[in-house]
């Protein structure tokens, strides 16, 4: 548990993060990314991170995620009814905020070998303690929803093309409901009716009352989706 308090309604706030990477094969070349930076997200919101290239938009999803530890500052989430401070809590809590509360949708599937397409998707329903037949038919909904052919749920992904790779990470990342979504341009690699799909599956969650964080180089989708902006600059540039 943590001291932090944050604002009413809000699943995830940070406050004063700092992340500076050091160059060690650079000469120990130091590389500021965020200063000081303050972020909130609302039960039930949609918050892009926007702004160009270079900006920190992904250092700050990773950070939020605990990927990423900060030099200075706090990344509070509301897990099973108290504050954890992600900047400084131990492993065991941060696996557990990630398993029970913090999903997350990167851009690219982590290829588990030899393991079936809809057991992938499965998994964090299973690993919850749902029966296994009810979590694949949960896990085939979706990817029946996400244009994936039922031919291709008995085979590992690995031979997938990106797309589908693509969509049956965001199938895994959805298909247990967590109260914090993170996304990393989910819809990069998608065709039109795709991210369509995509797009109704974040309005659900949103109804639903989860806090969702997204990065969204598509901006039909992130104005589809976004209740609001957290513009980005680079660490040096004026307001």
């Amino acid at each position: 548990m943590t001291d932090i308090a944050m604002r009413p309604g809000a699943l995830v706030e940070a406050r004063g993060l700092t992340k500076t990477f050091i160059l060690h094969n650079q000469g120990g070349t130091e590389l500021p990314v965020l200063r000081d930076l303050d972020f909130h997200v609302l039960r039930g919101e949609c918050v892009a991170l926007a702004g160009p290239s270079g900006t920190g938009k992904s250092t700050l999803l990773r950070a939020l995620y605990a990927n990423y530890k900060p030099q200075a500052g706090s990344v509070a989430v509301l897990h099973q009814g108290r504050v954890v401070d992600l900047a400084r809590a131990d492993p065991r809590t941060v696996l557990d905020v990630r398993r029970r509360t913090l999903g997350h949708v990167s851009q690219f599937l982590r290829v588990i070998p030899r393991v079936a397409c809809l057991d992938i998707v499965a998994a964090p329903l299973t690993d919850e303690g749902l029966p296994r037949a009810e979590a694949r038919e949960r896990a085939g909904a979706l990817l029946a929803r996400l244009n994936i052919p039922e031919r291709l749920w008995g085979l590992a992904p690995s031979t997938f093309s990106g797309g589908e790779q693509q969509r049956v990470n965001i199938a895994r990342g959805f298909v247990k409901p967590c109260p914090v979504l993170l996304l990393d341009e989910p819809t990069a690699s998608l065709d039109a009716h795709n991210r369509a799909v995509v797009v109704g599956l974040i309005r659900e969650a949103k109804a639903r009352g989860t806090a969702v964080v997204g990065i969204f180089h598509d901006e039909e989708v992130r104005d589809a989706v976004a209740d609001r902006l957290h513009p980005m600059q680079p660490i040096g540039s004026a307001a």
